[in-house]
């Protein structure tokens, strides 16, 4: 019973949420005002498959991840989202765990961002949510699913990236990376999600297992740091990615910006325009 008023609550609320409350264009004919499921799918990181399974209630027993990635791309109010966790039979994440909630004020920021490449993630470098224009510029974001949606992962793996690095440069971001995960891994010991990445990384990677067994050394802060990013239809932008710190959420927000008057704020502006129609289409 509660499993089809979880799915009917989904698709309630997916239907008064309108694409450009979530950052996306409407565009093309719609027949209702609301999300459609290949979008909030895109938003919360899960395959439109899974969502029509989670709201028919044809699917049982979704993550907390999950729960949580929905409430996120649904824009739901507190009251919403602990509602939305009781009706898997679950409780909101709460102290001892890696926050991955974005709470309105936050939100009221990215917002405010909207035409500026970013990024947001959680303190072990999980991916909640990226806008259209970080897309245009890096890739769409929705297409990740399971530890590609890591930070970490992706960067020790190298499962690729349009960020243009020497082997020297990409060896100090891993080491910075992993240095953060370890102070994270500290700070929420209880949290379950941060040792199984951690697990699957020491499986997948000899250089992980140097690096976290290493003697500890103090993650970097965080910095401005010049990035050239090599982008499929206007070619190399030479851009600065500022990482903020939300202490209170423990968040990361990456944006990513050029320095005005510039070619490359000419360009990124191109790419930007030409991803988000492509998007669009």
């Amino acid at each position: 019973m509660q499993q089809s008023q979880f799915g009917r609550a989904v698709r309630g609320w997916r239907e008064r949420v309108g694409p450009e409350d979530v950052g996306l264009r409407r565009g093309g004919h719609r027949r209702a005002a609301g999300l459609r499921r290949e979008e909030l799918a895109g938003l919360a990181g899960i395959s439109v498959d899974y969502l029509t399974r989670l709201e028919q209630g044809r699917a049982t027993s979704p993550s907390p991840q999950v729960v949580e990635a929905l409430a996120r791309s649904l824009r739901l109010a507190d009251a919403e989202r602990e509602l939305l966790f009781h009706l898997t039979g679950l409780s909101a994440p709460g102290p001892g765990l890696v926050p991955t909630r974005i709470t309105a004020s936050v939100q009221r920021l990215l917002d405010r961002l909207e035409g500026v490449p970013l990024v947001v993630y959680d303190a072990a470098w999980n991916l909640l949510v990226a806008n259209a224009a970080y897309d245009a510029l890096m890739g769409e974001t929705s297409v990740l699913r399971g530890d590609e949606r890591n930070g970490v992962w992706r960067n020790v793996m190298g499962s690729g990236s349009r960020t243009v690095q020497t082997a020297v440069q990409h060896e100090a971001q891993v080491a910075r990376l992993v240095a953060d995960l370890r102070m994270t891994a500290t700070r929420y010991p209880a949290d379950a999600g941060v040792r199984r990445l951690v697990s699957r990384l020491r499986a997948a990677s000899p250089r992980f297992v140097e690096l976290w067994d290493a003697a500890p050394a103090p993650a970097a802060p965080a910095q401005s740091r010049d990035k050239v990013i090599e982008h499929p239809a206007v070619g190399r932008i030479a851009l600065t990615c500022d990482t903020l710190v939300v202490a209170g959420d423990d968040l990361r927000v990456m944006v990513y910006t050029a320095e005005p008057g510039t070619q490359d704020a000419e360009l990124l502006q191109l790419a930007i325009v030409l991803g988000t129609q492509a998007l669009v289409d």
